[in-house]
């Protein structure tokens, strides 16, 4: 499924290297992609044997175009750094955009709304004839009325692609130290586990981890780790769904959707028919893998740190709507795990600069696999100079 990570190499460098980045996941490759277009030399420092966190775990949805102000700047140009990098890493990219459906008159008044301020380049209304010829869910029986496609959002498969970007980037000379803690950093050096590792300029980019080596930087944006709950289903009646598909949750959670009128109503109903879903802040949402398997989700869960207990009727929860959603009976489970990421109510995007020459970087909205290829540029601009 997955390609093997590169070697470590034997030592670590003794001269120091142009970019020091702490941390795999996409936030910290994509500075090291930004760095080898500047032609610098890179060295990656990773706790882990290979990515397992927030950069795997995900849909694999490029959610460009609901985002706004800042987040769809970063969006807009990591879209086109996305689709540059599957050609050069040789990953694969969906282009089928995004379906949004509308359950109710108030979900396709929100779309109404976003389309009529995006223009019919971002955003294409549906009737529910037009929304069943890529969801079949949305037959005449079903509740959809309608709903809108988004077709510049992409899809990847982030357990193929995070790999083969990191290949791509070994390929390029970036040195990755795998299985590597990094204890303590300072100008001009990583402290790590192998020993140090003197670098000119050094990125800290490890996700909701922040508190690790920066707590007082942590509890001053409130950084906290988001929990979700998340499966992988059997697709009802074996159907095929090229692009991600979102609902009415998702119109309370991203920004371009929720900004609209009609999202006041549309929260009001979902309150009044099952208030027990904004409990758990649920994004009913999903996208569809190459093997066919439905990634359902998902719920949020706020804490700096969380109990190792999981509740099943969360989940319940998740399947009843998954299963409401495609209009089945029930949805069989073929694996469950917790997604994690960074939260901040302070901001959207972590930049903060604990020395000379160190950036701590993280993306605190959920929305790495969508943004960090446009964020990175402007936090290397400012750090090199």
């Amino acid at each position: 499924m997955t390609a093997v990570p590169p070697p470590v190499p034997r030592t670590l460098p003794t001269r120091p290297v142009d970019l020091a980045v702490v941390g795999a996941g996409i936030v910290g490759l994509a500075h090291a992609v930004d760095a080898v277009e500047r032609g610098l030399r890179i060295a990656v420092v990773e706790r882990d044997a290979r990515a397992v966190g927030a950069s795997i775990r995900n849909f694999g949805h490029l959610c460009t175009t609901p985002q706004t102000g800042t987040l769809l700047d970063y969006a807009m140009t990591a879209r086109e750094k996305w689709l540059r990098l599957s050609e050069m890493a040789g990953f694969d990219i969906v282009r089928a955009g995004t379906l949004v459906v509308a359950r109710s008159t108030a979900e396709m008044g929100v779309l109404e709304e976003f389309a009529a301020e995006r223009g019919r380049e971002q955003v294409r209304l549906l009737d529910r004839s037009g929304v069943e010829k890529s969801f079949p869910a949305a037959h005449s029986g079903s509740e959809i009325v309608g709903g809108a496609h988004l077709p510049l959002d992409l899809r990847v498969d982030p357990r193929a692609a995070v790999p083969a970007l990191t290949n791509w980037l070994a390929a390029h000379g970036v040195d990755f130290f795998w299985n590597t803690h990094a204890g303590a950093i300072a100008p001009g050096v990583v402290h790590t586990a192998r020993g140090d590792l003197p670098a000119t300029a050094v990125v800290h980019a490890s996700g909701h981890d922040v508190d690790r080596l920066f707590p007082a930087l942590a509890e001053e944006y409130e950084v906290r780790r988001c929990k979700l709950h998340m499966l992988e289903v059997d697709p009802p009646g074996d159907i095929r769904i090229d692009p991600a598909v979102l609902t009415g949750y998702s119109m309370l959670r991203y920004g371009g959707l929720a900004a609209t009128a009609a999202a006041t109503e549309v929260r009001r109903e979902i309150t009044d028919r099952a208030p027990e879903t904004l409990d758990v802040v649920m994004n009913l949402m999903f996208t569809q893998r190459p093997d066919g398997a439905i990634a359902l989700g998902d719920t949020h869960h706020y804490d700096r740190t969380h109990l190792p207990f999981d509740e099943e009727s969360v989940t319940d929860l998740v399947l009843r709507e998954g299963a409401r959603l495609f209009g089945a009976d029930r949805l069989t489970v073929r694996r469950r795990w917790r997604g994690i990421y960074a939260d901040s109510p302070e901001t959207d995007f972590l930049v903060a600069t604990p020395a000379p020459g160190v950036r701590v970087v993280s993306v605190t909205s959920g929305i790495g696999m969508t943004t960090a290829l446009g964020l990175a540029p402007t936090v290397l601009d400012d750090l090199m100079g």
